[in-house]
């Protein structure tokens, strides 16, 4: 039997403040849910009013889903503390997944080990990002997930200068009108390709 391998794709977003964070995710988690992929946040910013006060405004069909999601900030710098923090939350949603499939079907076939996977946002200062997104890429080689997507959040004011240095760690870029490749939002950009032994 072949051994399924593992997926782990980065993308990048900026944004200019918690409201222009929450109006870009909004749509695209709601379109996410409906794949039943898994989201699990590690935010330095708490935007859960941001996200009650936005979805009271909106028509979307997941939003008791979307605010099962914990939205608030999660502060660790400790492997254990973060790794058990995402084994956690996605058995979290792994349940929730299943218990709408129990309450929508008689002769249900568990979707949630079917799911498109996981999808991780993260926000915070550069520095956080970078430390939390070592820590998730080996928490997802130890976990039993095929196939993920981490979503890294900076904010404007946050990252100065630093954009291509940005651009160049991820693959894609995420923005309000959702994923997108570099090159279609940047014109012009050119990913640097890194020298072994280059810091």
């Amino acid at each position: 039997m072949k051994k399924e391998s593992k997926k782990v794709e980065k993308l990048c977003s900026f944004y200019v403040s918690n409201w222009h964070l929450v109006t870009m995710l909004l749509p695209y988690i709601n379109e996410q849910i409906e794949k039943n992929t898994k989201i699990i946040t590690i935010l330095e910013n708490n935007i859960e009013e941001n996200i009650k006060k936005l979805l009271e405004r909106l028509n979307l069909k997941n939003k008791e889903k979307i605010l099962k999601i914990n939205w608030k900030n999660f502060n660790s710098k400790k492997y254990e503390e973060i790794s058990e923090y995402l084994s956690e939350q996605n058995k979290n949603i792994e349940n929730i997944i299943i218990k709408e499939e129990n309450k929508n079907s008689k002769n249900v076939i568990n979707n949630s080990k079917n799911s498109e996977g996981v999808i991780i946002l993260v926000n915070g200062t550069k520095e956080n990002i970078e430390e939390n997104n070592l820590i998730i890429q080996k928490w997802l080689k130890k976990a039993k997930i095929n196939k993920a997507k981490i979503i890294n959040f900076f904010e404007v004011t946050e990252f100065n200068n630093k954009i291509s240095e940005i651009l160049d760690n991820h693959d894609k870029i995420f923005n309000t009108s959702g994923e997108r490749e570099i090159s279609e939002v940047f014109e012009g950009y050119e990913k640097k390709k890194k020298v072994i032994g280059e810091n």
